[in-house]
């Protein structure tokens, strides 16, 4: 995935869930699109560099700002330990973009026709909100 700094103007980029820790917005596999030079609010799903491991691209949530940087939680309950609770706060410049939408692949074997692509289209491509998903974040 390749992004652009803030001030550089508005960018698309590709990235791709690996883990489950934002279930159930986002599950293994997802393939999202990413939005590059946007302004960021508490809410939005942004992806960014692991402040810890900075060769590692993380898919979180926004649940506000600190002293230090955007708190980051997962939308999974079970996500304890890959968020802003081990790591601290994630420093701005570190946050790369926001996810404008997800899409799922076509499982291998189904059939192409028209109405299947439909289908699949209908149930596979998903505007990702700002909206949190999680009771843990609206109640913080």
């Amino acid at each position: 995935m390749s992004g652009r700094r803030r001030g550089q103007g508005p960018a698309l980029g590709f990235a791709e869930v690996a883990g489950p820790s934002m279930v159930p917005t986002l599950v293994h596999g997802d393939r999202l699109l990413v939005r590059y030079g946007v302004p960021l609010r508490t809410g939005d799903v942004a992806v960014m560099r692991h402040p810890l491991q900075q060769d590692l691209l993380i898919v979180k949530r926004l649940a506000g700002w600190r002293p230090g940087g955007w708190w980051v939680l997962g939308d999974s309950e079970l996500a304890e330990g890959t968020d802003s609770r081990a790591f601290g706060p994630v420093p701005e410049e570190l946050v790369l973009g926001r996810v404008a939408a997800r899409y799922r692949g076509m499982r291998p074997g189904l059939q192409r026709s028209p109405g299947a692509v439909l289908a699949w289209l209908a149930s596979a491509v998903r505007p990702v909100s700002a909206a949190p998903a999680s009771r843990r974040l609206r109640a913080r």
